[in-house]
């Protein structure tokens, strides 16, 4: 998948394209629904198949207060993006000069001069412009000006209670520790992704060393507590090692027993590992099932004999 950061950055005769516009945070199954529509549409012609997004929620700049947790980061985004096939991404800078132009101007611009689009793809409660005044019906009128479709695409649907599949119910999901009802809505398992720094090296003393995902990892944490799992070995910035993928006990928390961990932490025990060296390499941790809750224990030896507990139920959940 091509990765353009700026309309400039195409070059003239890149197109025609089929475009897909959101925000995709989280690139989950509703978002999927439009980008599949896009392939198909495109499927019969020559044209390319370009997800348009931003680096952020718009409401990060626009209205802060309001701006939720995002789901994932850029980079995950752009990984998700590239796994559903599509030709390129054009990951657009959600600055004071993009939300300044009118809608006129971002269909010139982008879905236009830039991209030559012939179909562009857009969920019911796209907007675009400056102050928002963009909407489909918009959209539509001016795609009958320059020559080309537009389609709106409806909510995806839970089929129990009926749902529409959200990047907010997900958040939910995950804020409540619900990881398995949340892979459903994602198809995928939630994940986070960082690098793995040192730490109090504690669960090394216990007999479970971790490895330690630095705090500015991406992606959405899930509840406190212990989970079962994936840790995937994306290698080292010199290229060393990569794409192995362990079985893990995942902790998240503040460990409440020692009381001495400032700020939520993600750490994975590898099981049956001991000597894996994993500092300094960027890695995936993917949250299969919840195990328990974060608690506190009355000592070292109730700590240790619950976490023995715990590898066995993750054993169990990843049977």
């Amino acid at each position: 998948m091509i990765v353009f950061r700026d309309p400039a950055e195409i070059a003239a005769g890149f197109g025609p394209s089929v475009v897909a516009i959101g925000k995709f945070d989280g690139v989950h199954y509703g978002h999927r629904a439009v980008i599949d529509r896009a392939r198909v549409d495109a499927a019969t012609g020559d044209a390319r198949v370009v997800a348009v997004t931003f680096d952020r929620n718009p409401l990060a700049l626009l209205r802060p207060e309001l701006c939720p947790e995002s789901l994932i980061g850029e980079n995950q985004k752009l990984q998700l993006l590239a796994e559903t096939g599509i030709d390129a991404t054009l990951m657009l800078t959600f600055d004071r000069a993009l939300a300044d132009l009118t809608a006129r101007e971002f269909v010139t611009r982008i879905l236009v001069d830039a991209l030559d689009a012939r179909v562009v793809l857009v969920g019911a409660d796209f907007r675009f412009g400056s102050g928002g005044a963009g909407t489909p019906d918009v959209l539509r009128d001016l795609g009958r000006e320059f020559g080309f479709e537009v389609e709106v695409l409806g909510d995806v649907r839970a089929i129990d209670g009926g749902r529409r599949v959200s990047s907010t119910w997900i958040r939910e999901l995950l804020a409540e520790g619900e990881v398995t009802t949340a892979a459903r809505l994602l198809g995928r398992a939630p994940s986070v992704w960082g690098e793995v720094v040192h730490g109090l090296k504690r669960g090394r003393e216990l007999g479970y060393p971790t490895a330690n995902l630095s705090p500015d990892l991406e992606g959405f944490i899930p509840a406190d507590g212990v989970y079962a799992g994936w840790l995937i070995d994306e290698g080292s910035a010199d290229g060393l090692r990569g794409g192995i993928r362990y079985p893990a006990a995942i902790s998240v928390g503040t460990n409440p027993t020692f009381d001495d961990v400032l700020v939520r932490q993600v750490e994975a025990y590898v099981l049956d590992e001991t000597d894996l060296d994993l500092y300094g390499h960027r890695v995936e941790v993917q949250f299969v099932a919840r195990v328990r809750g974060m608690i506190a224990f009355e000592g070292v030896e109730a700590l240790k004999e619950q976490m023995a507990d715990d590898v066995r139920h993750v054993r169990q959940s990843l049977a």
